[in-house]
């Protein structure tokens, strides 16, 4: 059994008011502005919590094997300069709406509603440097439409 005297307590009770606003603060602090984004459409700003991919093999996984997504939650395809791309629902559990989105944050052209298990490749039909992916029918419940807008960190950054 430990045993301190008096003189101690204060330095323990420093030490665990520092433990608790770490735990508090490294969260917060892992929650970067990457994390969140917005769809300016007609109706309405729409936030979404969102996971960046940005290399060959986190984008190439995307949302394979998913079961389910929240409503305000998706996957921010960024290809870090624009270019055509395309896409296709192998492995993906879920339908989804694909936003493809140029380096301004305009949105260029949305297919709604993938169907899972597809392997019909999708394309953006125009250069893009973002794709969105949000549950399938989103798109079409806040009334997003091509000229519409994207807002993210990652737009209007230069490319590393």
């Amino acid at each position: 059994m430990f045993i301190f005297d008096q003189g101690f307590a204060p330095v323990l009770r420093r030490a665990a008011v520092a433990m608790a606003i770490a735990m508090v603060a490294l969260p917060l602090a892992a929650c970067s502005d990457e994390g969140k984004l917005v769809l300016h459409t007609a109706t309405g700003d729409y936030g979404f919590n969102v996971e960046v991919v940005d290399t060959p093999e986190s984008r190439a996984k995307g949302l394979m094997f998913v079961q389910e997504l929240a409503d305000d939650a998706g996957m921010l395809f960024d290809f870090k300069e624009e270019r055509e791309v395309s896409f296709w629902m192998r492995n993906t559990f879920i339908p989804l709406d694909m936003i493809f989105v140029g380096s301004d944050g305009v949105v260029k052209t949305i297919h709604v509603n993938a169907r899972p298990h597809d392997v019909t490749s999708i394309p953006s039909e125009v250069p893009v440097q973002f794709v969105l992916e949000i549950p399938g029918g989103r798109s079409v419940e806040i009334g997003l439409e091509p000229g519409d807008t994207m807002e993210h960190a990652l737009v209007g950054k230069p490319a590393d």
